[in-house]
């Protein structure tokens, strides 16, 4: 039997799935394959590398640091998530990343990116992350206050625009038990874009700005979707049980722990179900 986890993203929301992931650690929970979008599959990699507590840690430490997210970030460089530091000095200096043990995990590893030329969602396998950073800056690079990422010759942005939570294309990759890890709770709904800014802004790449404006229906129908799955017992789906407010690019280690601490919590309530639906 295969079991398939998907991650959405959502910025430093994407602290709960760090909580949930940690107890799955504690509690032996395996998986063959992982899709990671943006923040899912920045913070996502820590559980085949079993780093356990380090999404939390590195940002904590680094929060208030304006080289790894700030709006001075963004003025200077045209990133609000620092490239340089972020991406490069922590994971491989000051924070360091388990390459050995990720790679030598078994865990197949996705991160969706959105091609911005073309609009559509891209699945690109990770199997070094020192190697293949570009993938996890593109599928973390939100519109607008990001650049866009470029890896081999091709264009892309957060893989959020496109596939916000890749259930469909888990499923389709013929998994025998899917795991979904969500960031909004149950009664969360997408409102519209920015449509005149987006168009504004991205107008040499139609496509994608039809993606960014389709975004809020089909995430929408994407939640409707797993709820009905969920209903048949065909996926099992995590998702905080109350709202955090949060910022996307979060400075308050009280609020971060906060959002951290909710997916331990949600996560050793549900553990019982969740392993009776793995061995059903």
């Amino acid at each position: 039997m295969s079991v398939g986890l998907v991650l959405e993203g959502g910025g430093l929301r994407g602290l709960y799935s760090v909580g949930v992931l940690d107890i799955f650690m504690d509690n032996d929970i395996k998986v063959d394959g992982i899709i990671g979008v943006s923040a899912g599959a920045l913070f996502g990699v820590n559980y085949p590398s079993k780093q356990r507590g380090r999404g939390l840690r590195y940002n904590l430490r680094f929060a208030k640091d304006p080289r790894y997210m700030s709006f001075r970030s963004l003025i200077k460089t045209g990133n609000i998530v620092g490239k340089e530091f972020a991406y490069y000095e922590v994971p491989f200096k000051l924070d360091v990343f388990d390459e050995e043990t990720f790679e030598k995990s078994g865990v197949d590893f996705y991160a969706v990116v959105t091609n911005v030329e073309t609009g559509k969602p891209e699945y690109i396998k990770v199997d070094n992350l020192r190697e293949q950073m570009e993938v996890f800056r593109a599928t973390s690079s939100m519109p607008i206050v990001s650049k866009i990422v470029e890896v081999d010759g091709k264009k892309y942005l957060d893989g959020g625009c496109s596939d916000s939570i890749p259930v469909k294309k888990c499923l389709e990759m013929g998994y025998d038990k899917v795991v979904v890890v969500l960031t909004r709770p149950l009664d969360y709904r997408k409102k519209d874009e920015n449509g005149a800014l987006n168009a504004l802004w991205y107008r040499k790449y139609p496509e994608f700005v039809k993606t960014l404006n389709n975004r809020p229906k089909d995430y929408n129908n994407t939640v409707e979707e797993i709820i009905e799955l969920e209903k048949q017992g065909k996926i099992f789906v995590i998702r905080p049980s109350m709202t955090v407010p949060i910022k996307r690019i979060e400075h308050d280690p009280v609020v971060m722990q906060r959002m951290y601490d909710l997916g331990v919590e949600d996560s050793k309530k549900q553990m019982e179900a969740l392993k009776e639906y793995l061995e059903g």
